[in-house]
């Protein structure tokens, strides 16, 4: 008969290889987010500071989930890493909108085409359409938990590290499904991801119920860790996928109030609308309003780009200053 054990990443006192290159990955990461925001504002262009703060928050939350053993028994220690790689961790990084960053920092080029036109794929599409994205994501966590494949990682740092990449991957990419702040192919409506949403925190709250009672196959706990984990598992879950649906709430209510507004214009008709200009006084206008965001071009020389200095938010899924 085969032993049972604990999960073998909590046993060891310090941080092997695959945990410090995990962290040295997150670290750098963030590094890199940080300095193309601040050469975005050099050049100009308005990037939040907000976005910033989630990134960093996000990448250190990786490095400390990898490398740090939080207190408690293995499984809980376990399950207070799981949910900051699989929720809490993904939904900042999200947040931080790192795709649009990168399309606006790059500069036109084989580069830029290709990541945008592989961000508008058809299967980029529908890898991020919520229900798939959830099935990927609750789904591997039940096929983690409730099969011999917890235990199965003993002895094994490979398959380890494979089952860590899938975690956060498949947090990431429910995460950018359910919000849909970077560009994509297609937008699914806010009824697919808010079911989406609801679906996925349903399963992951019974596969937590089921932790509680029952160990994963071919481990041993002892019960109070056991609980303790489990409990952790459903209520932190509960809070990282209250703070999701709080990030969909926001969203909706902006778009009412845009569809609200275009209505209204709508309703008041052509007399509302502002006079037409002739082309050299619309030149001259978005000239005075663009001074201070876009280097002048020399004299002489052709105009530059907007979006290389500005970026295309409305294009690349966002929004200037939001």
């Amino acid at each position: 008969m085969t032993p049972a054990h604990t999960h073998p990443a909590l046993a060891e006192a310090s941080p092997g290889t695959a945990q410090l290159l995990a962290a040295a990955g997150a670290v750098l990461a963030v590094a890199l987010y940080l300095t193309a925001a601040a050469r975005l504002r050099r050049r100009g262009d308005a990037w939040p500071l907000r976005r910033d703060a989630s990134f960093a928050a996000g990448g250190i939350a990786l490095a400390a989930a990898a490398t740090a053993t939080p207190p408690g028994g293995a499984f809980t220690a376990h399950m207070a890493q799981h949910l900051v790689a699989a929720m809490a961790a993904p939904l900042l990084l999200v947040l931080a909108r790192p795709l649009t960053l990168v399309l606006r920092t790059l500069p036109p080029g084989p580069a830029r085409r290709g990541l945008l036109a592989t961000a508008h794929s058809r299967p980029a599409a529908w890898l991020a359409f919520p229900p798939s994205a959830a099935l990927l994501d609750v789904g591997g966590l039940w096929i983690l938990y409730r099969t011999p494949l917890f235990a199965a990682v003993h002895d094994r740092p490979l398959l380890r590290a494979a089952v860590h990449l899938h975690v956060l991957a498949a947090g990431l990419l429910f995460t950018f499904a359910v919000c849909r702040l970077d560009p994509l192919r297609r937008r699914w409506s806010l009824p697919w991801r808010g079911a989406a949403l609801l679906a996925a925190g349903a399963a992951h709250a019974v596969l937590a119920k089921t932790l509680y009672v029952t160990p994963p196959p071919g481990t041993a706990f002892t019960g109070a860790d056991l609980r303790t984990g489990a409990q952790l598992m459903y209520y932190g879950g509960d809070l990282a996928e209250a703070a999701l649906g709080a990030a969909l709430a926001t969203q909706w209510y902006a778009a009412t109030g845009r569809a609200r507004a275009a209505r209204d214009r709508r309703r008041r008709g052509p007399a509302a609308a502002p006079a037409r200009r002739s082309p050299r006084t619309r030149t001259r206008t978005r000239s005075e309003a663009d001074a201070g965001t876009r280097p002048s071009s020399p004299r002489g020389a052709a105009p530059v780009p907007a979006q290389l200095h500005r970026g295309d938010d409305a294009r690349e899924g966002g929004r200037p200053g939001d």
